[in-house]
């Protein structure tokens, strides 16, 4: 489509909180990372560029929102990341009608560049377009900018698609892939999509966040 733009500062944002923790051991939005829940920290890291509220995909009995609106999956099952995804897109044409994409933001990636949807917003012509991270050759679709032509089509996929791949689904639709180079820092190369699934990479974590807060 010549001539679209997706503006960055009307793109609603809703962090992905249903994965299970289970390598975590508990619930790992509530995992401490220098003194911060990883929820907190992230919901913060977005803000600062973000105009709109923030939502929170997350199951419907969540203990804490901190302040966010809940946007639960609407398909029961635990299906995945991509019905998360579908959620916030849901919630996204009930709430603002008007928006052409929503972006997605995981809450065990502390790391992500605080510009990430300006970024992703840059390359899409299309208000049909996907958007998502890479780094070191590998894709991150959960750090996606996704627009809400395609929702009925996620659902009825989401439904029939027994292995529901994200790779698979991607395949159907025109997809931009943005890549974000490694944060240099004192210790080495970052990934910026850096992601905390065991307690392990929590402490991991934790030499990260020293190492570029020295930066700073």
């Amino acid at each position: 489509m010549q001539g679209f733009i997706v503006n960055p500062e009307d793109v609603p944002v809703v962090l992905l909180a249903g994965g299970r923790s289970s390598r975590m051991g508990s619930n790992k939005a509530f995992s401490l990372l220098g003194n911060e829940s990883l929820l907190a920290r992230i919901a913060a890291r977005i803000a600062q560029r973000q105009t709109w509220p923030i939502a929170l995909n997350a199951d419907a009995d969540w203990p804490d929102t901190m302040g966010m609106m809940l946007v639960p999956d609407r398909i029961p099952g635990r299906l995945g990341p991509l019905a998360g995804v579908l959620a916030a897109m849901q919630d996204t044409q009930s709430r603002y009608p008007r928006a052409s994409h929503v972006a997605t933001i995981p809450i065990d990636s502390p790391f992500f560049p605080p510009d990430l949807i300006a970024r992703l917003a840059h390359p899409v012509e299309g208000a049909d377009e996907i958007a998502i991270a890479a780094s070191l050759d590998r894709d991150h679709p959960v750090f996606g900018l996704w627009p809400l032509s395609i929702a009925t089509d996620l659902e009825g996929w989401i439904v029939s698609d027994e292995k529901r791949r994200v790779t698979d689904f991607l395949a159907r639709h025109h997809v931009r892939r943005v890549d974000f180079p490694p944060v240099t820092t004192p210790i080495g190369p970052l990934d910026p999509f850096f992601n905390i699934n065991t307690p392990a990479d929590l402490l991991e974590a934790e030499k990260w966040l020293a190492a570029t807060e020295s930066m700073s």
